[in-house]
C-alpha cells in the first residue's frame, strides 16, 4: 500500500511542477492577447523562459513515463493475476 501511495504522489508531484511551470511561461513569457504577442518576440529567447521550456519539457516526459508505467502494471496484474503475490524479493 505504502508503494502505491508513493507512486500516486510522485505523479502528482511531477503534474503540479508541469502545470506551475506552464502557468508561469505563459505569464512570464507569453502572455495572452496582443501584448503577450509583441513581447513575446523579445521575452521567449531570454534564459529563464528557455530554463521554462525546459522545465515543461522535462516534466512531461517524466508525467507521461509514469502514467505509463502504471498502466502497464495494472494490464500486467489483470493478464497474470497474483503474480506479484507469488513473487519473492531476493534475500528472503
Amino acid at each position: 500500500m505504502e508503494a502505491i501511495i508513493k507512486s500516486v504522489a510522485s505523479v502528482i508531484l511531477a503534474y503540479t511542477g508541469h502545470y506551475g511551470a506552464t502557468k508561469l511561461y505563459n505569464y512570464a513569457c507569453v502572455p495572452d492577447g496582443i501584448v503577450g504577442f509583441m513581447t513575446g518576440l523579445f521575452t521567449v529567447g531570454s534564459p529563464v523562459c528557455q530554463a521554462g521550456i525546459q522545465v515543461i519539457s522535462n516534466t512531461q516526459v517524466s508525467y507521461s513515463s509514469m502514467i505509463l508505467m502504471g498502466a502497464s502494471r495494472l494490464l500486467v496484474d489483470m493478464v497474470v493475476p497474483g503474480f506479484s503475490d507469488t513473487v519473492k524479493p531476493l534475500g528472503n
